[in-house]
C-alpha cells in the first residue's frame, strides 16, 4: 500500500474558497476513486490561503482485475452453418477474444453470444495523473481568474505543485498556453518565517515537513491553536474573549501560522454602542472582543487579532493594528454624535428617498403601512389609549435609521431587516 500527496501552490487565496474548495474535496476524491475501483486506508485534506492538498494512504498499487460478462449477437447470426459469420468475427475482433472463448446461453429472446472479459487493472499512479486536473479545475467558486496567457481559470494562479506517491514523484504537469507547472517535491514555507523552497523527501511527511516551515497545514489544528491562544489572550487582560463561530471558521483560513495579537483602543470609545464597537471588530477588521470576566455585557478596551507575521513582530503589528482601530472606531463616533443631534422623527422624509419596492413605493410609505396595521391590530386588541400611542410612535420611527450616518457606514446595524 502507498501513499500519496498532492499540493496545489497558489497565490493567496480567499478564506471563503479554500473552506468551500476542501469541502468539495471530501466529498468528490472519495467518489472518484470508487468509480475507478481504488479503495484507500484514509483521505485527509489540508488547506491554507497559499495551497490546497490531500493526503491519501493506503492505495493499492494498481486496480483489481476487472470480470465482464459482454452479451453479442444472436446465435442465428453469429454461426452459418457451424461456421462464424462476419458478425461474430467482428465482435470477437472488438472485444479481443478469439471466437472460441463465445458462450451460448439461452435468453427470453432467444440464443445469444455471450463473453467474459477479463481487464487487468490499471496501475494508481497512472489513474491518478488523469484524474488531478479534474480535482483542481473542476473546483467551484467566485470569480475566478486566467493568468498567463492561457485559458485555464482557478480562484488565484497555481503556481507550484507537489506529486508523490511514497518518496516517487508522479509525472504531472499542467500548462497553460507554454507556461508549464511541473510536479515536483518542493514545496514552500511561510511567507515571512520561512520564505524558501522546502524538499518533501515522502509523501507520508508532508504534514512534519510544513511545520517545520512554519506552515500548519491542518486546518483543524489551526482552529485549535487559535481558539487556545485567544482565550489566553483574552485573559491575559483581566477578561474574556468573545469567539463568534463565524469569525474563527474564516481566520482559520487567513493564516498558515497563526499567532494572538492583543491591541488596546482609547476607552472613550466605550461610550458608543457596544453593538458599534463589536461590528467594527469582527465584520470589519476580523478582531475578537474582550468583555469583562465577570459582566458579560460590558466592553473592555483591548481586541485580539490573529496575525499571520513573525510572533517577534508582535508589537509592532499590534501598534499598526491599534492604529487602524482608532480611525474606524472615531469615524463610528463622529456619526454617533452626529446623528444623535438630530431627533430620529426628522429623518422620516429622507426615507421617501428610499424606494422599498417598485410597485409598493418608498419606504416612508412603508412605514405608513406598518402604522396603520398596527393601529388596526391595538384596536381589535382593545389596548389602552397610551399603549396605543406607544405602538404608533415605534411604528413611525422603526425605519427611520436606515438613513442615519450610523447604519449608512455600519448597514448591520440597522433596525429592521423586514
Amino acid at each position: 500500500m502507498a501513499t500519496f500527496l498532492l499540493e496545489v501552490g497558489t497565490e493567496e487565496l480567499p478564506a471563503s474558497f479554500v473552506k468551500s474548495a476542501l469541502e468539495q474535496w471530501r466529498s468528490r476524491i472519495p467518489a472518484d476513486l470508487a468509480a475507478h475501483v481504488l479503495t484507500s486506508e484514509n483521505i485527509e485534506v489540508f488547506g491554507t490561503p497559499r495551497r490546497l492538498a490531500v493526503l491519501i494512504q493506503g492505495l493499492p498499487e494498481q486496480q483489481p482485475q476487472q470480470e465482464e460478462e459482454i452479451k453479442g449477437p444472436s446465435a442465428q447470426a453469429a454461426f452459418k452453418d457451424g461456421q462464424p459469420t462476419p458478425a461474430a468475427l467482428g465482435f470477437a475482433k472488438k472485444q479481443g477474444v478469439e471466437v472460441s472463448a463465445f458462450e451460448l446461453r439461452a435468453t427470453d429472446k432467444g440464443e445469444f453470444v455471450f463473453v467474459n472479459k477479463v481487464t487487468e487493472g490499471r496501475k494508481t499512479p497512472e489513474v491518478l495523473t488523469e484524474l488531478i486536473p479534474q480535482w483542481i479545475f473542476g473546483l467551484d467558486g467566485k470569480r475566478f481568474m486566467r493568468w498567463a496567457d492561457g485559458d485555464l481559470r482557478f480562484s488565484r494562479p497555481v503556481r507550484w505543485l507537489v506529486s508523490l506517491w511514497d518518496d516517487r514523484v508522479l509525472p504531472l504537469n499542467l500548462e497553460n498556453d507554454g507556461t508549464v507547472v511541473k510536479g515536483d517535491r518542493t514545496s514552500w514555507g511561510h511567507r515571512v518565517l520561512h520564505p524558501e523552497p522546502v524538499a518533501i523527501s515522502t509523501a507520508a511527511d508532508y504534514a512534519k515537513v510544513l511545520t517545520s516551515a512554519f506552515v500548519q497545514v491542518d486546518p483543524a489544528q489551526r482552529e485549535e491553536s487559535i481558539l487556545e491562544q485567544v482565550k489566553a489572550a483574552g485573559e491575559s487582560v483581566g477578561g474574556t474573549s468573545e469567539i463568534p463561530g463565524d469569525l474563527l471558521s474564516e481566520v482559520v483560513f487567513l493564516v498558515e501560522w497563526p499567532t494572538a495579537v492583543v491591541g488596546a483602543f482609547d476607552e472613550s470609545f466605550l461610550e458608543l454602542p457596544a453593538e458599534v464597537v463589536t461590528t467594527e471588530m469582527v465584520s470589519h477588521q476580523r478582531y475578537f472582543p474582550v468583555r469583562h470576566a465577570q459582566k458579560s455585557n460590558t466592553l473592555l478596551p483591548y481586541f485580539i487579532t490573529i496575525s499571520n507575521g513573525d510572533p517577534a513582530k508582535s508589537e509592532v503589528i499590534a501598534s499598526g493594528n491599534e492604529r487602524v482601530i482608532r480611525a474606524r472606531l472615531s469615524d463610528g463616533q463622529f456619526f454617533f454624535k452626529a446623528d444623535r443631534a438630530i431627533p430620529l422623527a426628522d429623518y422620516l422624509p429622507k426615507l421617501e428617498t428610499v424606494t422599498f419596492q417598485a410597485d409598493l413605493g418608498s419606504v416612508r410609505a412603508k412605514v405608513d403601512r406598518i402604522q396603520h396595521n398596527t393601529q388596526q391590530i391595538a384596536q381589535q386588541l382593545k389596548l389602552d389609549a397610551s399603549t396605543t400611542a406607544t405602538l404608533d410612535r415605534a411604528a413611525q420611527l422603526c425605519k427611520a435609521d436606515l438613513v442615519t450616518q450610523m447604519v449608512g457606514e455600519f448597514p448591520e446595524l440597522q433596525g429592521g431587516d423586514g
